[in-house]
């Protein structure tokens, strides 16, 4: 009966769509390994810890009369070695795994391949892509492009894409798990994500943390496509006569669900740099700069104390006085 059930959810899982498991980005196929690689050393000791207790639930069963009874028995060399050596090596190997991975696999390091099979050259300049996680629904701006999008996500692919991510208000959390792992999204911070999609197709994204009422609507479609489907895609953006200025961004701000799909063919310049720095509204201050002007302040605060500090020595206030007398 038991292997019957073990055979019916085989059954049933097989048509999941295990994306997490088989992406089409390099950067979400090596996190993919990474997690089989370290379930299966994991597996090295629960499988025959579990194989074990069955077998000795089995053997030393109180009906099994047979079994060798030995009370006085309370050490054994070999089985220490074994019981503390096998958990060891593999903590240790997993240790070096996680070391080197996140080092790898660190979002703001820069692409270095394509795939396993394809290098990438120094100097390769990324597609950047500016993502803002709203209320509630994505919008992507592309600054070298002059255009941006509500919910729809568009690359090409074998094409190194640079994220620049933020968020309007409360933090999101921005994830294609097709491409690459999850990356917060906060407000008033800037975060970095650096992937690549290797097949074309239409996968799907959303956030992955919590962030009100609309939470559970706010996805996105992910289109990859080649590079001249891409470029044709962006000369037809671009003849929309939609413009996202900065108060049609403080329209777009407000608290809303279900968002269609929208296109901008121009955007206002610095847009992504005001929404971080709280300063989209006409008017306003951006943090930088108060952030620039209070360091500033400080810093002559400082230089001031200094200047007393040196004047009020001994030395030069004799000297001071000194000069004072001759005079």
């Amino acid at each position: 009966m038991p292997i019957i059930l073990l055979l019916l959810l085989a059954v049933c899982l097989s048509g999941c769509n295990t994306i997490v498991m088989n992406p089409a980005g390099d950067v979400a196929s090596q996190q993919a390994h990474l997690v089989t690689i370290s379930t299966l050393l994991m597996l090295l000791i629960i499988v025959p810890v579990i194989a074990l207790t069955v077998l000795f639930a089995w053997r030393y069963r109180k009906g099994n009369t047979q079994a060798k009874y030995t009370p006085d028995w309370d050490h054994s060399t070999q089985l220490e070695l074994v019981i503390w050596g096998a958990p060891l090596m593999i903590i240790i190997v997993l240790g070096l795994l996680t070391w080197i991975s996140t080092h790898l696999l660190d979002p703001y390091r820069p692409l270095s391949r394509i795939d396993e099979k394809r290098p990438l050259a120094a100097n390769h300049k990324p597609l950047e892509v500016q993502v803002v996680a709203l209320d509630w629904k994505w919008l992507f701006i592309y600054p070298e492009q002059g255009i941006a999008t509500v919910n729809e996500l568009v690359t090409p692919v074998d094409t190194p894409i640079r994220f620049k991510i933020t968020a309007s208000t409360v933090m999101n959390s921005f994830y294609i798990p097709a491409l690459a792992g999850q990356i917060y999204a906060m407000p008033g911070m800037d975060t970095t994500l650096n992937a690549v999609l290797n097949k074309p197709g239409t996968y799907d994204g959303f956030s992955a943390n919590y962030s009100g009422a609309g939470f559970s609507h706010m996805r996105f479609k992910y289109h990859g496509m080649s590079s001249a489907d891409f470029d044709a895609w962006v000369a037809k953006t671009k003849a929309e006569t939609g413009s996202l200025t900065r108060n049609e961004y403080l329209a777009l701000e407000k608290p809303s669900e279900r968002e269609p799909v929208r296109h901008y063919g121009t955007v206002t310049d610095e847009l992504y740099s005001a929404i971080i720095n709280r300063c989209v509204a006409e008017g306003s201050v951006c943090a930088n700069q108060t952030m620039a002007a209070d360091a500033a302040r400080v810093k002559a605060d400082i230089a001031k104390k200094e200047m007393e500090a040196r004047l009020c020595t001994p030395s030069e206030k004799l000297a001071l006085e000194s000069t004072a007398r001759k005079n």
